[in-house]
């Protein structure tokens, strides 16, 4: 199915999930009311918030893989363009150097699998095979000569022709992991040496009235300080045979290489969530104080309790959610969000304001997430659960509240050698992470 009916599907069954979680939760409210449970509103109510996630959760994929595809038919047809130029003869034999070069990559993929070598074709080769390739299509192949049926042999063994090829349609299955996707809302910067300074003006000058024949005395100048952050060293090093690496039918290279980059793009998501001393420092590692609104110390994030150990409020559940983001100044509000995993949005989408609307909402427009009070959601497995004093919901401006730093990029160490017979791919990235605006975020805690 195309990308584009994919969204529209999404955003479909969204709209409907939405309009049935709806119904339902007001159906249950009613019961309760009554002092009636129905188990039969549970188990639906269950069934309509999981396919209401699939659907958001789908819909955000849906919108990756477009611009992902995007991106590689740009890159795909500049490097076609590229090959071309660099061929010369004119456009028409520089596409047929390309058709040529894959077909001989098609029956080189064929013999590797089977263990044998194979010659490339010429044009010359390649313009018979197609001719008398059309002529099987067309007439079949009681119509072809012992000369022609030899043409189509072309780079094949006795056994039957390498270009009898086995079925390799079926996908590769292969596990989701879930993260959470810190860079899409942080600021990063890449840096040149293994620390990354800045300097912090969060003092306030004096001011006082002068008098006109009175000496004014002397008043308080703003203090200035300094923030760090350190880049570590993230690893992994997997391997395979080179047998494996000579013979497979795929690219295990490439494939151990996403796999590889894919891991410590989780494991740095993970850090720069929940990290600690001593590592990458992660938002939800530093101390809080309860903020009355006038904020707190420096070097700590405000936060405000639900009135609940490991819940929100029995009754006006979203009022806590309310009070967080009057709890933030102005500034930061024009791009603030709220960061959180799918179980407490889960909960969240029950509340409603005074009004009887659903705070939550879902989004029917593309590239735009879903929204709480009118607020973006960004959803991320590895904030905390809900549990007793857990800080498990941040709002905020997360580009002004956290710093990411990258010394270096994914780099790959080939060692065929010290672990004969594998080859192992050592690989590293340096990144970094911590706060450095304590006032732009505040968490709601579950205490």
């Amino acid at each position: 199915m195309p990308l584009d009916d994919d969204i529209k599907g999404w955003l479909t069954k969204q709209g409907e999930a939405f309009e049935a979680f709806k119904k339902t939760h007001d159906e249950t409210i009613a019961e309760l009311k009554k002092g009636v449970a129905d188990p039969l509103l549970k188990d639906r109510m269950g069934r309509i918030e999981a396919s209401l996630d699939q659907a958001v959760e789908a819909k955000a994929k849906t919108e990756a893989r477009l611009e992902a595809r995007l991106e590689a038919e740009v890159k795909e047809r500049e490097a076609l363009e590229l090959r071309l130029s660099k061929m010369g003869g004119g456009l028409i034999d520089g596409k047929k150097a390309v058709e040529i070069a894959d077909f001989n990559n098609q029956i080189k993929a064929t013999a590797a699998l089977r263990k044998r070598t194979v010659q490339p074709v010429d044009a010359a080769g390649y313009d018979a095979y197609k001719a008398v390739q059309e002529k099987l299509f067309r007439e079949g192949e009681k119509a072809l000569d012992s000369v022609e049926i030899k043409t189509m042999s072309v780079g094949s063994d006795p056994d039957g022709g390498y270009l009898v090829t086995p079925d390799m349609s079926g996908r590769m299955v292969k596990r989701i992991y879930e993260t959470s996707p810190m860079r899409q809302i942080c600021a990063q910067q890449t840096i040149s040496t293994d620390r990354l300074d800045g300097m912090e003006d969060l003092g306030e000058g004096g001011a006082a009235y002068a008098g006109e024949t009175v000496q004014s005395g002397d008043t308080t100048t703003a203090q200035i300080g300094k923030w760090s952050i350190t880049v570590y060293t993230l690893e992994v090093e997997p391997r395979a045979t080179q047998q494996l690496l000579d013979d497979a039918a795929i690219d295990v290279e490439a494939w151990i290489a996403d796999k590889a980059a894919d891991k410590i793009g989780r494991l740095e998501n993970a850090e720069f969530v929940a990290g600690g001393s001593g590592r990458i420092r992660g938002i939800t590692s530093y101390a809080t104080a309860l903020d009355s609104g006038s904020g707190v110390a420096v070097g700590s994030f405000g936060h405000i309790t639900t009135g609940v150990s490991g819940d929100f409020a029995a009754t006006t559940k979203g009022d806590k959610l309310i009070d967080l983001v009057g709890l933030l100044k102005e500034f930061y509000l024009t791009n603030a969000r709220w960061l959180m995993r799918r179980a407490t949005v889960t909960a969240i989408r029950k509340f409603k304001d005074g009004e009887g609307n659903y705070l939550w909402q879902p989004s029917f427009v593309l590239g735009t997430p879903e929204t709480i009070m009118a607020f973006p959601v960004t959803r991320a497995e590895d904030m905390p659960a809900m549990a007793a004093n857990s800080l498990s919901l941040a709002f905020g401006d997360f580009k002004e509240a956290y710093q990411i730093v990258d010394r270096q990029g994914i780099s790959v160490m080939r060692d065929p050698f010290t672990g004969k017979p594998f080859v192992k791919f050592y690989t590293t990235k340096r990144t970094g992470g911590g706060a450095i605006n304590f006032e732009a975020v505040k968490f709601l805690k579950f205490a």
